[in-house]
């Protein structure tokens, strides 16, 4: 089982990423045959390349992320955070994730859900 301390590694290094605009890189936290699941109730994206077909779509604006809470306990992590992204010309959105997370021995990502929705979307 990792420690808590290599879980919250992990996490940190997962939204410094994701804020840097680096798919590769983030597809690169989770594990060969790992799940995806963001938003909760849309598609799965199952295994790394799938994986990374989704981060290329959806990073890539300006963004900022931040840790308002978060709890790293057993296999597992869930954290509130919010991710802040620059649209261009002015926009900006700040949307609240609640994200649970399962990580391998080694600390590696074996499974995310991601819980939001419009209701947790704010205009800047």
């Amino acid at each position: 089982m990792p420690s808590a301390d290599l879980i919250k590694q992990t996490v940190n290094r997962y939204l410094e990423l994701v804020s840097e605009g680096n798919p590769e890189a983030v597809a690169q936290l989770y594990t060969d045959d790992a799940t995806v699941e963001d938003p909760v109730g849309g598609e799965v994206h199952i295994g790394r390349q799938a994986i990374l077909g989704f981060y290329s779509g959806v990073i890539g604006a300006k963004a900022e992320t931040e840790i308002i809470t978060l709890r790293a306990l057993g296999h597992e992590a869930a954290y509130l955070w919010a991710l802040t992204m620059d649209l261009g010309e002015g926009a900006k959105v700040r949307i609240e994730i609640l994200s649970v997370m399962s990580f391998d021995s080694d600390g590696n990502i074996t499974a995310m859900k991601a819980y939001w929705g419009p209701e947790n979307i704010t205009q800047l």
